[in-house]
């Protein structure tokens, strides 16, 4: 083997652990990597299964809150949503019908919601004011008018 060719392959081996190295860091330390416990739920039974048969906010600890959310055709269940500022959120939700989004404007907040899963996405807000929330993914005619928001104090 030439030297050309071992210092080559010594480059490339090494860019590989880079990479490996940058994608381990960002999936452990940063916790960017994609959630590894898939939930479920049947669709049709939504509103009788907890926490999604009493869809709302609560305080579950000091500026922390959980917001137990439904998604369906045109609409989110709570709709405005109200918390201090600081407060660290975590949305728990599910469709009852078709795949919807859920993109919190002026944050990096942006999820798919999809019938029969349960999606769990969390959320820290310093800034007070009010935040638009949209569903990105068509989910019918109405669709554009699927909206709500969240106000933070």
């Amino acid at each position: 083997m030439h030297r050309s060719e071992k210092v080559w392959l010594a480059l490339s081996f090494g860019i590989i652990m880079i990479f490996m190295l940058i994608t381990g860091y960002q999936t452990f330390a940063l916790q960017m990597g994609p959630p590894s416990n898939l939930e479920t739920i049947d669709p049709q039974k939504v509103d009788q299964i907890a926490p999604f048969d009493k869809p709302g906010i609560k305080q579950v600890g000091e500026k922390e809150y959980e917001v137990d959310m439904t998604l369906q055709i045109f609409s989110f269940n709570p709709g405005n949503i109200e918390v201090p500022a600081g407060s660290k959120v975590t949305f728990i939700m599910t469709s009852k019908d078709v795949v919807h989004g859920f993109e919190v404007a002026g944050t990096n907040l942006n999820t798919m919601v999809v019938p029969g899963h349960i999606q769990k996405i969390t959320q820290v807000f310093d800034t007070p004011g009010s935040y638009l929330v949209l569903c990105n993914e068509y989910c019918g005619a109405g669709h554009q008018a699927m909206s709500t928001t969240i106000t933070v104090k």
